[in-house]
Order: C-alpha cells, then structure tokens, then sequence
C-alpha cells in the first residue's frame, strides 16, 4: 500500500537519539537511522517541515517504577539527536517525557504553525512511541502515515501487530522508497 501526501505534510522522527538506538531491535536500527535520515534530507530538499522528537525520562510524577526503572532524567549524551539526523537549524524540535510526542510538548502548536495537515511517522519504539504519537495525532486531526521500514521495536511480534492491526485504523502506511518516490515527484 502507498500514501497520498498532503501539500504540508511534516516528517516526525521519534526517539532516534543515542541512548535508543543502541538498543536491540527486532530490525537493524541502522537501516532505520539510515531510512529516517534520507526521508529528513528529502523533505528539507523540498521545504517540507522535519520534526525531530527525542525523549527525556519518564512523565513527572509517576510513582510506578517500570522494568527500565521508573521515573528519571537521562544524561544529555543519552537524549542527544544521531548525528544521522543531520538537524538543521530550520527542524523543529521536541523533547518529551511522555510516550507520545504531542501530550508532554509543544509539537502540535508547531506543526500548525507551518501549516501541516499531515504527520510521517519514523522512528522507535513501534509500539509505544510512534504508536502513541499517532493515537494523539489522529485525534488532534492530523493525517497520519507510517513508514513501516523505518520504524522498529524490540519484540517482532510486537511490532508487526501494530503495523498489521491498529496503524491501518489511523492512517495509510508505506516504505521509505515510496514516500521518496511521491516527494520527488513533487
């Protein structure tokens, strides 16, 4: 399956910082740096807004404590963007403590700023980041599609289930190359 792009969609990468993708993936996380860095270059190329998310700590004032700890701050070298990336002075940035990238931030007000009626989503973890940004965004009324080769988590049947049973319920999904394809026709 393909998308259809908006005249404003805005690309939203999701947690690819230093102190995530190091871990384990249930696909190479490199291929997903690599795929979400070119979809960056050719939205910039085309005057496309980029966001890039990163996550710092947990929500302030959880009181469970979860596998990976519960509730902290993580050292800035772990919260820092891969150079991959590329961020340009131009990108809008978040950083959230939240599962999703639109509850904890600034992101929406951003987006509409620029005119985006669309999000692209990239990034990790599936089923909790990108997942929970794509809930928010599709009840904030954005248009959501999914690139499914640069995204991954760290169960395969995890990530397969939300690829396969709840992203088509929120929005179109595609590969890197044919979001490439749709911008360079553009």
């Amino acid at each position: 399956m393909t998308i259809e792009l908006e005249q404003t969609p805005a690309l939203v990468v999701i947690d690819l910082q230093t102190g995530v993708v190091g871990l384990q993936g249930a696909h190479p996380m490199e291929d997903v740096v690599a795929n979400s860095a070119r979809l960056a270059e050719a939205f910039r190329a085309k005057g496309l807004p980029v966001a890039l998310v990163n996550v710092d700590g947990t929500a302030p004032g959880r009181t469970e404590r979860n596998k990976a700890g519960g509730s902290r701050t993580l050292p800035a070298e772990a919260t820092a963007l891969v150079p991959e990336l590329n961020q340009q002075p131009g990108d809008i940035t978040v950083t959230k403590k939240t599962l999703g990238a639109f509850l904890s931030t600034d992101l929406d007000a951003k987006l509409k700023a620029v005119g985006a009626t669309q999000i692209v989503l990239t990034g990790v973890s599936t089923t909790s980041g990108v997942e929970s940004t794509a809930r928010s965004a599709y009840e904030l009324g954005y248009h959501v599609a999914f690139v499914t080769d640069a995204m991954t988590d760290t169960s395969a049947e995890a990530h397969k289930a939300s690829i396969e049973h709840q992203f088509p319920k929120l929005g179109e999904l595609a590969t890197t190359d044919e979001v490439l394809a749709l911008l360079a026709a553009r």
